[in-house]
C-alpha cells in the first residue's frame, strides 16, 4: 500500500512514522507513507497557501490552487482521495478495513478556518475522527493511517487484531496478565483452568457484558445466535 499526506507541516509526523509498529511495518515495505508539503505548489512569491474568504468573516482559508496542483502530481487510477474534515464520514473499524484493501490513499490535511470549496470536486472521500474540531488535520490523517496500517496483512499477527473491539460487532473482552493477584484483585479463575472452550464462552459473555453496558448502540446491529441471546437473557438478569 502507499500512502501520500498532503500536509503543510510535514515535521508533525517524524515520531508517528519512526516509531512501533508504524515504522516496522514501514522497514517491512508493506507501506510507503509520503509526506508533501502542498507549499511547494503556491505560485505565490512568498509561497502563501492561504487567503480571506470571500464575502468576508473570520480566519484564513486554505487556496484550492496549491492542494489541486498537488493532487494531480500523485494521482493514478488507483488512488483514492481524502480529506480530513469535521463534516465527513466518521472513522469506524468496518471502514479502516475497506480502506486497508486499498493500494493507494491520498490524504489531505486541512488548516486554518478551511479550504475553498473547489478542493472538494478532486475528493472520492471525506473522513472525521469525531465531532469535533482540531487545528489541522494532520493528527486525524495520523489516527486514519494508524487504524489502516496496522490491519495491513504482516504488520501484525493477525490473532492480534481479530479480537479488537468493534472488529465482531462487540467491546473486546477483559485481559489479564501476570501477577495473577495483586493487591488482593485475582485473576478469573476461568482464564487459569486450561479450559478453552470455557474460556471462549466466558470472553464471548465478557465482550457482550461490557458492550451492553458501555455501547449498547452496537447490539441493535449484532448478529445474535442462541447462544449470544442466552447470554444476553443472563446478562440482563443480573444488570
Amino acid at each position: 500500500m502507499k500512502i501520500d499526506i498532503l500536509t503543510l507541516f510535514p515535521e508533525m509526523f517524524t515520531g508517528f512514522l519512526n516509531t512501533s509498529i508504524i515504522k516496522r511495518t514501514i522497514d517491512k515495505e508493506l507501506v510507503d507513507v509520503r509526506l508533501h508539503d502542498f507549499r511547494e505548489f503556491s505560485k505565490d512569491k512568498h509561497k502563501h497557501v492561504d487567503d480571506y474568504p470571500y464575502g468576508g468573516g473570520q480566519g484564513m482559508v486554505l487556496m484550492c490552487e496549491p492542494i489541486i496542483e498537488c493532487l494531480k502530481t500523485l494521482t493514478t487510477d488507483d488512488s483514492i482521495v481524502i480529506l480530513m474534515s469535521p463534516q465527513g464520514l466518521t472513522l469506524n473499524h468496518g471502514l479502516a478495513v475497506e480502506l486497508s484493501n486499498k493500494k493507494h490513499l491520498i490524504i489531505i490535511c486541512g488548516h486554518y478556518e478551511g479550504f475553498d470549496e473547489r478542493i472538494r470536486d478532486y475528493v472520492d472521500m471525506e473522513l472525521s475522527i469525531g465531532d469535533y474540531v482540531l487545528t489541522g488535520g494532520e493528527l486525524g490523517s495520523m489516527v486514519v493511517s494508524d487504524a489502516i496500517i496496522r490491519l495491513l496483512e504482516g504488520a501484525i499477527k493477525e490473532d492480534s487484531h481479530q479480537d479488537d473491539s468493534f472488529s465482531h460487532g462487540l467491546l473486546e473482552y477483559p485481559q489479564y496478565t501476570r501477577p495473577k493477584c495483586y493487591d488482593g484483585n485475582e485473576v478469573p479463575e476461568v482464564l487459569l483452568s486450561g479450559h478453552h472452550e470455557n474460556i471462549r464462552k466466558w470472553r464471548k459473555y465478557q465482550s457482550l457484558k461490557k458492550t451492553y453496558l458501555k455501547r449498547p448502540d452496537l447490539l441493535q446491529s449484532y448478529q445474535f445466535d442462541k447462544e449470544s441471546l442466552e447470554m444476553m437473557k443472563k446478562i440482563k438478569e443480573n444488570d
